[in-house]
């Protein structure tokens, strides 16, 4: 499995919270890459895993705070 930030981004639309099966048939049903619903495929569903976010799928996925430059810190 392996995420990229372009990947990812697509995902931010999902329907949040939803399992692992829920995450699947957005997918299909959007039309999103064959790279992501070969990722969602590759969860290891344990007893009905709710998601909450892109960051339970991806750890590393960036949030929009990682690309602000606060002047007021330097």
């Amino acid at each position: 499995m392996y995420w990229t930030l372009e990947l990812a981004s697509k995902m931010e639309d999902a329907p949040w919270p939803a399992t692992r099966e829920e995450l699947l048939e957005w997918a299909m049903r959007y039309g999103l890459p064959r790279e992501i619903i070969e990722n969602l495929e590759d969860l290891e569903d344990e007893d009905g895993d709710v998601y909450e976010r892109i960051e339970d799928l991806w750890p590393d996925y960036p949030t929009k705070e990682d690309f602000f430059f606060h002047e007021d810190e330097y």
